[in-house]
């Protein structure tokens, strides 16, 4: 059967079945059970599949995954997520839009220990939202930087996403959690910045009040009982795999432990945060494992019919400048985005993209962080972003989904300049791994 046949039955499928409204995960699975039959040689390729769904889900890439989503849900569930915000609230002073720098520097902090945007787009809208209605801010200022800074989760290490990445590009996931700090750190700093300059023009988007005032005393007290703890964290994660001494997954190991360290110095630990964040994480890892073994099945499916190598070779052997055709995958990540949850876009995209990417000669750690960015771009993309619609779900009442659309497109618009920074200076992303070697 012609590889274009193969192509157009595999991902043919796929959307009709997705479009019943089924789960992607069995979706997946189901296409997986057509292909076998079809281009495994009928019931033996049944018997293949199985064995594929195995070897799938018994990677040990994967393992920093449920580890990583557990360190969330035990911040999430113990309320520690909530006194962090706090704490980063006592520190900041009299700022234009102090309340929208206070979801941008608490998003950064969250992301260290969630490394997911629907984690702390729920702490952020529940802690904020409140206040900064009281205080007079527009809708500009309110969910525009709570939507966005939760994504920034994406992109500050841990980010599960991006461990899912590199396990199923075949890159190395220390070197790619490396190399996503500096891009996510300097886009926080370009959202801040935005921040600061626009209500300097505009005032009335984030009327001034008048602040509490916090002695150096109490902000010292703050810094070093409430933030600093946090360090246990990054140092666990981040700081063990940058230095070489964990791999990915004992990093997340030793993460998990910090954050019950971190809960219980913040008296938030108990039996029932433990059972909570422990069936949490449960289900997110079953659901997630389902969909590694169905579309990495898929794309061993789409290789035996040739269909993966001959949509590369037809890449790189078009009259076309490599750049864009990079550019091009790009825009369809943050197309999909629109439409499809992070783990679907890189399940159905990575298989080609990447091979695609290494073949035209680009290094596959700055094309991973490039395409961490185009999908939580994706995130927060009209028609359907999911973000945007997460806040909507926690927002009150009387804010529409329009409003909370219109007043991310002006980060979106920082997130697509982050892309062309990423594209013009490669070092961004490359760099830091170069320096450690990991």
């Amino acid at each position: 059967m012609e590889w274009l046949t193969s192509l157009i039955i595999m991902f043919g499928c796929l959307i009709v079945i997705m479009m019943t409204g089924m789960p992607i995960c069995f979706a997946f699975t189901f296409t997986c059970i057509i292909g076998s039959v079809l281009f495994w040689g009928g019931a033996p390729g049944l018997d293949q599949l199985a064995m594929s769904f195995y070897s799938a889900v018994a990677n040990y890439a994967f393992l920093p995954i449920p580890l990583f989503v557990l360190m969330g849900d035990v911040i999430f569930s113990s309320g520690a997520g909530a006194r962090i915000v706090g704490a980063v609230d006592r520190l900041l002073g009299k700022l234009p839009g102090r309340l929208s720098l206070l979801a941008v520097g608490s998003g950064v902090l969250l992301g260290t220990m969630i490394g997911i945007s629907g984690g702390s787009i729920g702490i952020l809208g529940r802690v904020l939202v409140p206040e900064m209605e009281a205080r007079g801010y527009k809708p500009a200022m309110i969910y525009g930087p709570i939507v966005t800074s939760g994504t920034l989760a994406i992109l500050i290490p841990p980010s599960a996403l991006a461990v899912f990445l590199g396990a199923i590009g075949q890159i190395s996931v220390g070197k790619l959690l490396t190399a996503i700090i500096v891009p996510g750190l300097l886009l926080a700093v370009l959202f801040a910045l935005y921040i600061i300059i626009r209500c300097k023009l505009d005032p009335s988007l984030a009327p001034t009040y008048e602040v509490e005032k916090v002695s150096l005393t109490e902000k010292l007290r703050t810094f070093t009982f409430e933030i600093l703890p946090i360090g246990i964290v990054i140092l666990a994660v981040i700081g063990s795999i940058y230095l070489g001494v964990a791999t990915p997954s004992e990093g997340a190991a030793l993460g998990v432990l910090a954050c019950f360290v971190l809960a219980a110095l913040y008296r938030q630990l108990s039996w029932k945060t433990v059972t909570k964040s422990a069936m949490s994480c449960v289900r997110v890892t079953v659901m997630v494992m389902f969909i590694v073994v169905g579309s990495i099945s898929f794309s061993r499916i789409l290789a035996t019919t040739g269909a993966i190598q001959k949509l590369i070779d037809m890449a790189t052997g078009a009259n076309i400048a490599p750049i864009y055709i990079i550019i091009a995958t790009q825009i369809i990540l943050i197309f999909l985005g629109m439409f499809m949850d992070p783990a679907s876009i890189v399940m159905i995209t990575v298989p080609i993209f990447f091979p695609l990417a290494k073949a035209l000669g680009y290094d596959l750690i700055w094309y991973g962080v490039v395409s961490l960015l185009n999908i939580q771009l994706g995130l927060i993309s009209p028609p359907f972003g999911l973000d945007v619609y997460t806040m909507k779900a926690i927002a009150p009442p009387h804010a529409t989904l329009g409003q909370v659309f219109r007043s991310s497109m002006p980060f979106f618009g920082l997130g697509l300049l982050m892309m062309v920074l990423l594209f013009l200076i490669p070092g961004l992303a490359t760099w830091l791994p170069s320096v450690t070697g990991k």
